[in-house]
């Protein structure tokens, strides 16, 4: 009876839609609260085209880390969503956005301060599938705090945390890496001509 849109769909919608450098998506299994069934999908879009500053980025000071990058961005672009239909108001009421702030995402590898959404280039599409969503109110514009769907929300949400810090500490390390041999590379004159 709940109907969801399914891991795969949702990363191929993002990859429809945003040009970016990394994509992932996790499904939970359905669980239940106050009897009724719901599912929760998160989907997780990660730089390209969502820097604001495109090409630039490269050409920063090499002290520079990602995540001091990611810090200036600004906050990410929370997408949510009820048995397919956006959810455009009242976002802070709303339970996806308690789910997603009280998530500790430093340990992915983001920058968050307290309180708020993390920061950085990266759009985050949370869905519920339920056979009855508990709305805040009638006008159907925010997600009530049960702490049944929390817990889903946020196990969904650091599961795709995890895939994403595992790509931003992989991405570091080749930019590291990167640097050490552009150090050697300017040096290497003076080491020839010491050598010789």
């Amino acid at each position: 009876c709940v109907v969801p849109i399914g891991e795969e769909l949702v990363r191929k919608a993002l990859e429809r839609v945003i040009s970016a450098d990394f994509y992932t998506s996790a499904t939970r299994p359905p669980a239940v609260y106050r009897g009724n069934p719901f599912q929760v999908e998160v989907g997780l879009a990660y730089g390209g085209s969502l820097r604001d500053r495109g090409a630039a980025a490269d050409e920063e000071s090499v002290h520079t880390t990602t995540k001091q990058a990611d810090a200036q961005e600004g906050p990410i672009t929370l997408l949510r969503l009820a048995n397919r239909v956006p959810l455009q108001y009242q976002q802070s009421a709303c339970a996806t956005f308690k789910a997603v702030v009280e998530t500790n995402w430093r340990g992915y590898g983001l920058t968050q301060p307290r309180g708020s959404l993390p920061q950085g280039p990266m759009v985050l599409m949370v869905h519920i599938a339920s056979v009855w969503v508990p709305f805040t109110s009638e006008s159907k514009e925010a997600v009530a705090h049960y702490p049944e769907i929390l817990k889903e929300m946020q196990l969904a949400l650091q599961e795709c945390g995890r895939r994403l810090g595992s790509f931003l500490r992989r991405r570091e390390a080749e930019r590291n890496e990167q640097r050490r041999r552009s150090i050697f590379e300017m040096y290497i004159g003076e080491l020839v001509e010491s050598l010789g």
